[in-house]
């Protein structure tokens, strides 16, 4: 009776096997794309503090949530995110800002030691979302300020992009909210951070001097000499 119950166990423990294997399969991962973007060569450019970034809590995670119908939020199943989502928008901020100012001087809050930034973008990314039915959604708020913390501009964002639905596709709609999303903060930057150099004031003209006039000469009066007579009188 053994040998012929012994072959059912084998079958048995590789059905388990197989399912545990399908169970516990690794889903795909996502990060944010960002674009077509270039590492500044030189450190040239403008000098920007970028931070505090503000992330909405449902956005810190690697779970990657699903906009319902109905507007509530649901895990993926079959999908994450590579990592935490609000350290991947820091660091493609970063990136993507660097690229379009061409400026290797952007610095993430709190600032370095010797760092004196020209302007300061202030950020609050309070929903980045979309689902099967919904669009990919970006709500934000920015400030930018000088170097002197003076306001100088400030935004409430809301930008919407459509999608086929599939997770691959939703994840490029929302890489491309955030891209949008930079281009604002670059043009606002750009604006504001650059101030132009105020015009020089023309030299004042020079009055020339008045000219003194000259006194007339005084009539040369002929001096009368005495006329010499040549004659010469003899006495004797």
């Amino acid at each position: 009776m053994i040998p012929l119950r012994f072959p059912g166990t084998l079958l048995l423990a590789g059905v388990l096997g197989l399912a545990g294997c399908t169970h516990f399969q690794q889903a795909p991962l996502y990060q944010l794309d960002s674009g077509d973007i270039h590492v500044p060569a030189t450190e040239q450019g403008i000098a920007v503090l970028l931070g505090p970034i503000a992330v909405a809590d449902y956005l810190q995670r690697e779970a990657l949530l699903q906009r319902q119908a109905d507007g509530s939020l649901t895990v993926a199943d079959d999908a994450s995110w590579a990592g935490s989502l609000a350290a991947d928008i820091d660091q493609q901020l970063l990136r993507q800002l660097a690229s379009r100012l061409d400026s290797q001087r952007l610095v993430l809050a709190p600032t370095t030691a010797g760092f004196v930034p020209q302007v300061r973008l202030g950020l609050a990314i309070t929903r980045l979302d979309s689902g099967p039915q919904r669009p990919a959604v970006l709500e934000a708020q920015w400030r930018l300020a000088g170097g002197d913390g003076k306001l100088l501009d400030g935004r409430l964002v809301r930008l919407e992009e459509a999608h086929s639905g599939t997770i691959v596709d939703q994840v490029r709609a929302q890489s491309l909210l955030l891209q949008q999303l930079v281009e604002q903060l670059a043009i606002a930057i750009e604006t504001h951070g650059t101030p132009v150099p105020p015009i020089a004031a023309p030299a004042p003209v020079r009055k020339p001097a008045p000219v003194k006039p000259v006194p007339p000469a005084p009539p040369r009066i002929p001096v009368v000499e005495p006329m010499r007579d040549e004659s010469e009188v003899f006495r004797f």
